[in-house]
């Protein structure tokens, strides 16, 4: 099947400047495709690709969205040691296609060659590698590097900033994506049940600090490396910092909404 949407994909680095939008209708109001948006916490398999890929496509599929976001190191689990994942990695075939069916962009995460942590792009065109994270926790940077650029992806005219869990703490990496240019700030991360609040308290304080959607997939259940009960409690927050979609704290959860220009919501 065909996507429903053309899939257009553009990553701007911070040195690029943020093309401004321009109302073809001449009546000074933006006019843009409204966006569905869906934050996924699905159930994770430490190490196994081709299960997470799987479950993954699944929750694509179900969400019906244009864009759904991914925990952090959503393929792999949160193992440190984990092989890198390709592009091209043949296990992430059933993900490319559930994203072909659907016109989905999946925001997915995965350890890539670098050796960095990342988020994948995946659209039904295939996979490639969008956003390296930049501020790295005490044990990941025994192995990673930082990446070295904000990241923002055009889907239809809306502007994505991208982020990995620590990234969404520093003040710095909102203000620097935000600079961009963007509409959506979209991350993947991980926490403990009993850490819950610190991801509600970072994603308000960015909403309202740029004005812009905040979108956080949060790993739910057990997700290796030692998170025997991550968060969950996946969510959307609004330009003024209201929460408008949440996920419980079980894996295999996930929610939507619909984003508007006007900052209205359904």
């Amino acid at each position: 099947m065909r996507p429903r949407y053309e899939v257009i994909l553009r990553a701007d680095h911070e040195a690029d400047r943020p093309a401004a939008r321009v109302d073809p209708t001449g009546g000074g109001a933006e006019t843009r495709t409204p966006l569905r948006l869906a934050v996924a916490q699905p159930l994770c398999v430490p190490l196994d690709v081709a299960a997470n890929a799987r479950a993954h496509a699944a929750a694509v599929r179900a969400a019906g969205a244009r864009v759904v976001v991914f925990p952090e190191l959503s393929l792999t689990g949160y193992e440190l040691e984990a092989p890198v994942v390709s592009s091209d990695d043949p296990r992430l075939a059933p993900l490319v296609e559930a994203c072909g069916e659907v016109g989905a962009l999946a925001l997915a995460g995965a350890p890539v060659a670098g050796d960095h942590i990342a988020v994948l792009a995946v659209t039904g065109a295939g996979v490639t590698v969008a956003y390296r994270k930049m501020w790295l926790g005490d044990a990941e940077a025994r192995r990673f590097r930082p990446g070295d650029a904000p990241v923002v992806l055009d889907v239809d005219g809306w502007r994505v900033g991208l982020a990995i869990c620590k990234d969404t703490g520093v003040a710095a990496h909102a203000e620097r994506t935000a600079a961009l240019g963007i509409d959506v700030y979209a991350a993947g991360v991980l926490e403990s049940a009993r850490d819950a609040a610190v991801t509600d308290q970072r994603a308000h304080r960015i909403a309202t600090a740029h004005r812009v959607w905040v979108a956080v997939a949060s790993f739910a259940g057990s997700t290796g490396g030692g998170y025997t009960e991550a968060a969950g409690r996946s969510g959307v927050w609004t330009p003024q910092g209201e929460v408008v979609a949440r996920a419980g704290t079980e894996p295999g959860e996930s929610v939507s909404t619909v984003l508007y220009a006007s900052g209205r919501i359904s």
